[in-house]
């Protein structure tokens, strides 16, 4: 399994599916198993949380950085 492609698949999930976004705040594990289809041991379920938390507040930090470049023109 490429674990970095299903980061990617995950955040972009997160970004554009409100209700699924609800699901992975309140059980992020059950909801990347939801994802991926298969139960995976929980070392791997936690790597793959801790990449989508991670790309998601990298990605949300990009855009407030690129709203504020936008606003100190």
């Amino acid at each position: 399994m490429d674990v970095m492609a299903k980061v990617n698949e995950i955040v972009d999930k997160v970004q554009k599916d409100p209700k699924f976004k609800d699901e992975f705040k309140k059980d992020p594990v059950k909801a990347v198993e939801s994802v991926i289809g298969v139960d995976l041991p929980d070392d791997m379920v936690n790597k793959v949380v801790a990449g989508v938390k991670g790309k998601v507040t990298l990605d949300n930090a990009a855009g407030i950085v690129d709203t504020l470049k936008g606003l100190v023109k």
